[in-house]
């Protein structure tokens, strides 16, 4: 999706500063979720700027990933901007007509309450080992337990002296 440039707001001090904003807002639309994220908690703490850099993304025609990570910039935002962004930017987004905002600005919203159910552990590997571990009966009917894959001989015994090698003369 290729998004239009964004016009400075007349809050920027100078030249570096709009880049920067221009910059974490491309990264805000990038495709990596890293880059995404991390641009999201950059404009989480350049206040109105960083609030009105989010907000387009989060009410924009955006892939829901880069939504996601406006919601994660809104509710990292700190200082005297936190309030607006929790209660009016994502209360906002609750009537928005895009049912992606939406169900993004839901679950933030459910996300700061504590309320998230979490997923159940995958049942495909819990529980299971790497290797299975049998009863075999050895030579003399005694059992005897052998990993498979690694065979450990109990019948071996050490030389006086544990691992050394003998010298050689």
């Amino acid at each position: 999706m290729e998004i239009e440039k964004r016009k400075p707001s007349g809050r920027e001090k100078d030249e570096a500063s709009i880049k920067l904003l221009g910059r974490l807002r491309d990264e805000l639309y990038s495709q990596h979720a890293s880059n995404r994220r991390q641009a999201a908690f950059n404009l989480s703490w350049m206040q109105e700027d960083g609030l009105d850099i989010l907000k387009d993304a989060l009410f924009s025609k955006a892939h829901i990933t880069t939504k996601n990570a406006a919601t994660y910039g809104l509710r990292k935002m700190r200082g005297r901007m936190k309030k607006m962004a929790l209660v009016e930017v994502l209360k906002q987004g609750l009537e928005h007509s895009s049912s992606d905002t939406r169900e993004v600005c839901k679950s933030a919203l459910l996300r700061l309450e504590g309320k998230m159910e979490q997923k159940p552990p995958s049942k495909s590997k819990a529980g299971k080992s790497k290797y299975e571990i049998r009863d075999i009966r050895g030579p003399r009917g005694s059992r005897q337990q052998r990993t498979v894959g690694m065979m450990r001989s109990h019948n071996r015994r050490r030389p006086m002296g544990g691992n050394r090698r003998p010298s050689r003369d």
